[in-house]
């Protein structure tokens, strides 16, 4: 364990008090957001970025140090662990390593080698080894041994080739070297797979990954987008994948550098002409048929694992920006769920999300009951005061939106303001289990529209109901290993819930269930006892909660806000251990608690340091005061929407040149997509982002920014828009179509430009993307519905 404590410490720059003191806390059960809140002279204040990497890295070295123990315990009992061997062992810093190390002494399969040296040849591979230039027919013809099915000098020579080859793959230190230089070196070929034909190819719908067809780029430069791009293709049959040296040549220059470091690392001679040609051959044989194969396999698994790794953290930081999207606040909401055929559904919430009442209008083609509709929807607004308007971005919601601007005119003294919003996972939150509890006697269309208001009353509270991969802000999110994708939003959930904190009186189970400490049980507990004995009044209370125990208490109460309860300081987020200190600041100074918030004045001139003591440090003293400045205070930030252009509703109404305001609505690593109200979102390359160079387009933009765009090319056939925020950006004339996806995957014209290394933005329109994540982009479409 103190291997484990020294690594960490290392690793976040900490000391190992620290990383020994939030080890404990986790292992105590202690959630991130209640150690990163209120353990921070614990844990020398490591923030929850910090925690959350301890705690993932801890979970892969404890692993290590498990794997570590049982291959320890496995060459002891072979009688072969030297005091060298366990250094090393002990000495391996990852899991590759480690087993490297292990595999000689691995149990195995019976092998060819293995079959050679019980037929006495291990001394005749020993000799050919030793003695490059011997003559090995001569030394061969010694060893024959039909019995053992090494009837002649060929079989023999194939058994000690397989000895050496065999030997050869068990050293760590040439895996290490062969590894770094396939690492340094290689190039990722991407082919079109062997018998798809043209024609085979548009059959089966493989014309999407038509760009990967003759591709090529450095192993170590393929981005997560375009390297998950192709192992779909892979998956898909579409595509051969193979590492090599630059290009198709023969002889590989891949191969031959591997091979010179084959040769050094085993000391044989550099110049093949001072060895004689089978030594030579069983080099050669080495790489072919049994290294390069090794290594191949596992340097496609290692890009696989980090595009996954780099998806999962685009979708995580994605998820948060969505989240933490500002709430429109408290006001009566009537929800539109657009739609044509089914009509408009229409369900109205008061200011707590409560649910009142419920329509369906029908204004749109083919029944067109235009007028009646503004009828309908006008009684609705007067009779529930309604003040804003949500309507579901999806089908017929230009048009929808057009009817709610012919409402407003008609109600002017409702001062109603409507906001178009994402409907991505309504329709999964109306179907499911949760909703049915929530709603048992609501049709499935009805709950959809509730969702759609609530989510624009307070977006964090609506979202968490819905499955996170159905929020439609992932990049690739199928083709990921989904226990990680499931952990990491989980992650991202419970940070955001309990950073915003939540009410206790008119929190959801679901909402309840992400606060720390809580799981589905006891927040059906919290909300049965709610519904029982009325609200609660005091955090005191929440100990009354069935199987809420003291440990549940420390981890949840400073989370969970009581308004006009019995205790101002149950709305903010001091936490009930730490009242005394506030009673300690109102005593020193002969004041009232109600003196004392939001009276920056009065708390700007305390000393933090007067009110520390054994238990309570100057960090949490410190946070205290600054509670009560602004008790409770919401980090999200102000509520904004976009005002879409009048007249501009589908993609047939764009033209180059027009400059529109949107709403970001997912990032990923090639740029951003932005709603721009006409049902397809566009796509603002990286390398039109701004006109400063940009590697990470979060650093200029993220999930729910409002912002102004220019439309660059539009190709209403393949649903593609091109935008940039560089509004000065000169149009470029051109005859190609405007080449972007919800995909995407911008394609290098090399391995040096932008997509593998960051992008310097020039002064004229972006070249066109190609359709290589044609795939994502139809993933993405049909997630977002």
């Amino acid at each position: 364990m103190s291997n484990v404590v020294s690594l960490l410490a290392d690793e976040l720059k900490a000391s190992q008090n620290q990383i020994n003191a939030a080890v404990a806390l986790l292992d105590e059960g202690a959630t991130v957001p209640f150690i990163a809140r209120y353990r921070k002279e614990a844990t020398g204040g490591l923030d929850d970025g910090q925690l959350r990497l301890l705690q993932q890295r801890l979970g892969y070295l404890r692993e290590l140090e498990d794997r570590r123990k049982v291959i320890l315990s496995s060459i002891a009992e072979q009688g072969k662990l030297s005091p060298a061997l366990k250094q090393q062992i002990l000495a391996a810093s990852g899991k590759t390593e480690l087993e490297d190390i292990y595999l000689p002494y691995k149990p195995k399969r019976r092998t060819k080698g293995q079959i050679a040296i019980e037929a006495g040849l291990e001394p005749l591979a020993d000799a050919l080894f030793q003695q490059p230039t011997a003559d090995e027919q001569a030394l061969a013809q010694q060893y024959l041994n039909a019995e053992h099915g090494f009837a002649d000098i060929a079989e023999v020579l194939e058994g000690a080739q397989a000895i050496l080859i065999e030997r050869w793959a068990e050293d760590a230190g040439l895996l290490a070297k062969l590894r770094k230089a396939v690492i340094d070196n290689g190039f990722l070929h991407s082919r079109r797979a062997r018998g798809k034909t043209d024609e085979i190819v548009k059959k089966e719908g493989l014309d999407k990954f038509r760009d990967y067809f003759e591709h090529s780029e450095k192993l170590k430069n393929v981005p997560s987008h375009r390297a998950l791009a192709m192992f779909r293709g892979r998956n898909e049959g579409a595509l051969s994948l193979k590492v090599s040296g630059a290009g198709d040549e023969q002889p590989d220059s891949l191969a031959q550098n591997c091979e010179a470091i084959i040769r050094s690392h085993l000391k044989l001679p550099v110049n093949q002409a001072d060895a004689k040609q089978w030594l030579s051959g069983v080099v050669n044989n080495a790489w072919k048929k049994k290294l390069s194969g090794h290594i191949e396999t596992e340097q496609l698994a290692v890009l696989k694992e980090k595009a996954e790794s780099g998806a999962i953290e685009v979708f995580a930081k994605n998820l948060k920006d969505v989240m933490m999207a500002p709430p429109a606040g408290a006001k009566t909401t009537m929800g539109l769920d657009p739609g044509l055929r089914t009509g408009v559904k229409i369900a109205i919430v008061d200011n707590t999300g409560k649910f009142c009442d419920h329509a369906t209008i029908y204004p749109h083609a083919p029944q067109n009951h235009w007028d009646k509709a503004l009828r309908t929807l006008s009684h609705l607004c007067r009779q529930h005061k309604v003040e804003l308007i949500a309507i579901g971005n999806g089908t017929a919601s230009r048009e929808t939106d057009k009817l709610a601007g012919e409402l407003i005119k008609a109600n002017p003294e409702l001062k109603m303001t409507k906001v178009l919003v994402s409907e991505a996972g309504a329709s999964v939150y109306s179907a499911s289990e949760l909703a049915a509890l929530e709603f048992p006697n609501l049709d499935v269309s009805i709950r959809g529209a509730v969702s759609i208001a609530r989510r624009l009353q307070d977006p964090l509270a609506e979202l968490v109901k819905i499955e996170a991969k159905a929020i439609g802000v992932g990049q690739y999110q199928h083709d990921v290993n989904q226990n990680q994708l499931a952990c990491a939003l989980d992650n991202v959930v419970e940070d955001c819930v309990n950073s915003v904190g939540v009410d206790l009186n008119m929190a959801s189970s679901a909402l309840l269930t992400r606060v720390s400490g809580l799981n589905k049980t006891l927040a059906k507990n919290i909300v049965a006892h709610r519904d029982d004995h009325g609200r609660f009044s005091n955090r005191d209370q929440l100990k009354n909660v069935t199987r809420l125990g003291p440990k549940a208490f420390e981890q949840c109460a400073g989370f969970l806000r009581i308004s006009d309860g019995d205790n101002p300081l149950d709305a903010s987020g001091v936490h009930p251990e730490s009242y005394a200190v506030v009673e300690r600041i109102l005593q020193k100074h002969q004041v009232t608690l109600l003196d004392v918030i939001g009276n920056p004045a009065f708390l700007n001139a305390l000393n933090a340091e007067d009110f520390t003591d054994d238990t309570f440090g100057l960090p949490t003293v410190t946070d205290i005061i600054s509670e009560l400045d602004k008790p409770g205070r919401d980090p999200r930030g102000e509520f904004k929407t976009a005002q879409f252009k009048e007249g501009v509703e589908s993609i047939a109404d764009l033209t180059p040149g027009m400059l529109l305001e949107g709403v970001v609505s997912n990032v990923a690593s090639f740029g951003a997509f932005v709603d721009i109200g006409v049902h397809q979102d566009g796509l603002v390359h990286i390398s039109s982002l701004t006109d400063k160079f940009v590697s990470d387009p979060r650093d200029v933009v993220k999930a729910g920014d409002v912002v102004k765009v220019k439309v660059l090319e539009v190709d209403p056939n393949r649903k593609r828009i091109n935008l940039t925020m560089r509004l000065n950006e000169t149009l470029q004339p051109t005859n190609k179509p405007a080449a972007h996806n919800k995909d995407k995957g911008h394609k290098p014209k090399s391995a040096k430009n932008h997509a593998a290394k960051g992008h310097k933005a020039k002064p004229k329109a972006q070249p066109q993307n190609s359709a290589m994540g044609n795939a994502f982009a139809d993933a993405f479409a049909k997630m977002k519905k």
